[in-house]
């Protein structure tokens, strides 16, 4: 059985990591495939929005496969190719041109939380709860990691989650905004898929620059740049404009 499998229903798709074992803790190997699934997905016209989900009701993910990287320990080359791929997998989720709803329920911890927090969006069941363990590991959180948390909770808190390890329970998440939504557990998939669906909806274009720009804005970038001025003035001249202004002056909802 595959540890990873990916499900195309255009507009939809869905990765899952399928370790229910293991609490979907991310081997090298699933994180060499989830890198090629964002890849693929990121370049099919067809998918509008992504939604990433961990099997069984135990774990979104318990993070990186701890057995594989103890087992690394006597050679640094195998160590530093994991540590590679893990970063690299997280940042290409987290460019996906298009939208990503991470599906939380259960464990959410180290590279798993990393992995969710490259997400876009991010849903919880109650029993979800979140923890970076690196101070307990004796481990340091990557930049990229870090800035991603730094986002979302500010340097303050950003530091306490680092410095404690802490677990963080679903409705302290979602007052931190580390999640969107709590739900309850029989209807996390359908209220994904509800969002998914509203989500695709919308004209594709625009919402591809939205997030684009505002990623941008969270690399730092405050004035408009080549890039920016381009996805604003392009979409008056194109054709989701058109059918968006002929839906709304004829009272109906556009086909994009």
């Amino acid at each position: 059985m595959s540890e990873l499998i990916t499900n195309i229903l255009s507009p939809l798709a869905e990765v899952t990591l399928n370790r229910p074992d293991k609490r979907n803790a991310i081997t090298s190997r699933m994180w060499q495939g989830l890198l090629e699934a964002a890849h693929q997905l990121g370049r099919d016209e067809s998918v509008r929005v992504i939604l990433l989900s961990g099997a069984g009701t135990e774990a979104f993910s318990a993070g990186a496969d701890i057995v594989e990287m103890q087992s690394y320990l006597a050679d640094p080359a195998r160590m530093r190719a994991m540590q590679d791929i893990v970063l690299e997998s997280q940042m290409a989720w987290e460019r996906i041109p298009i939208p990503t709803i991470a599906l939380l329920q259960g464990a959410c911890t180290g590279g798993g939380c990393g992995l969710a927090l490259a997400c876009d969006l991010r849903l919880a069941t109650p029993n979800m709860f979140m923890a970076i363990p690196p101070a307990k590991l004796g481990l340091a959180y990557s930049l990229a990691d870090s800035k991603r948390l730094y986002d979302l909770v500010g340097p303050s808190r950003a530091k306490e989650i680092l410095y404690t390890g802490r677990r963080i329970m679903a409705s302290e998440a979602l007052d931190l905004g580390l999640i969107n939504e709590i739900v309850p557990a029989v209807e996390l998939r359908e209220r994904a898929q509800s969002l998914a669906e509203e989500i695709s909806l919308n004209a594709g274009n625009s919402v591809r620059a939205a997030k684009a720009v505002i990623d941008m804005l969270s690399a730092g970038v405050l004035a408009e740049t080549p890039e920016s001025r381009r996805f604003y003035e392009q979409s008056f001249d194109s054709p989701e404009f058109r059918e968006g202004a002929k839906a709304f002056l004829e009272k109906r909802r556009p086909k994009f």
